[in-house]
């Protein structure tokens, strides 16, 4: 078995030399990294390093140049488009959250089920019709169960985040993208979505992107450091903390 197969044995997410050329500027410049099932990993650095288009190529929003981006050991994401990837097992939250405003939580996240037709035709629409264990699992776990009858809209700001999640998992995806998920929030909802992820983690990948360092450092995962399109350092936070590049290009800014 060749090194290349030893790699993407057991991986979830297979980031291959992914470059991302605008007009001479490389966005993503021979990116390569791997993402482990039911694992907790967060990816920092600063601003202009090739975060977001990570996640554009990943979910299919941006095409790149070359590389090539395989799920499950087997399936080429590049032949898909974005609402594909989706179906695929995919799901990404932007930083603002995208809720149903109008909507009590319990109709938010039986709508995102919705959207995941193969189960809601099959098992789950019967399951929610009959009783509201899996969503009510799902907002359980959100920390929501006491705000299902409530409008989604009078939610705080971190409550909002936490409904969008619990969208994501309704809609059963195997790997969550998170953009800035504690952007807002106030120091008690940081704490409690830190330990939110590592539960969900125990299940499925989460991919946060984050700017707040004590926060991924509290998730006590994976953490890998882009600059310039690649990937400049990997490790644990605390351990990163430490890493005189790491300190020069990002935590020293």
């Amino acid at each position: 078995m060749t090194s290349l197969q030893n790699k993407m044995m057991g991986s979830i997410l297979y980031i291959d030399g992914v470059t991302v050329d605008f007009d001479g500027f490389k966005a993503l410049n021979n990116l390569s990294f791997t993402v482990a099932p039911n694992t907790l990993q967060a990816i920092v650095g600063p601003n202009g390093a090739g975060k977001t288009t990570f996640m554009d190529v990943v979910t299919g929003r941006t095409k790149p140049t070359q590389g090539r981006v395989i799920f499950k050991e087997n399936i080429n994401l590049f032949k898909y488009d974005e609402t594909s990837i989706v179906d695929l097992g995919i799901a990404r939250k932007f930083q603002k959250p995208s809720i149903f405003p109008n909507h009590t939580v319990m109709k938010n996240l039986e709508l995102a089920a919705y959207k995941n037709k193969s189960i809601w035709s099959s098992t789950f629409y019967r399951k929610i019709n009959n009783n509201l264990h899996l969503i009510e699992d799902i907002a359980n776990q959100i920390n929501l169960d006491s705000f299902l009858y409530e409008q989604a809209g009078s939610l705080s700001h971190g409550q909002k985040q936490w409904l969008e999640i619990g969208m994501l998992l309704s809609q059963e995806c195997d790997v969550l993208m998170l953009d800035e998920p504690v952007a807002g929030m106030t120091d008690e909802e940081t704490y409690k979505t830190s330990n939110l992820f590592k539960k969900i983690a125990k299940e499925r990948s989460l991919i946060v992107i984050e700017h707040d360092v004590d926060f991924v450092q509290s998730l006590n995962c994976h953490v890998t450091v882009l600059h310039e399109g690649a990937v400049l350092a990997e490790g644990q936070m605390k351990d990163l903390k430490n890493n005189s590049s790491v300190i020069e290009v990002y935590l020293g800014r």
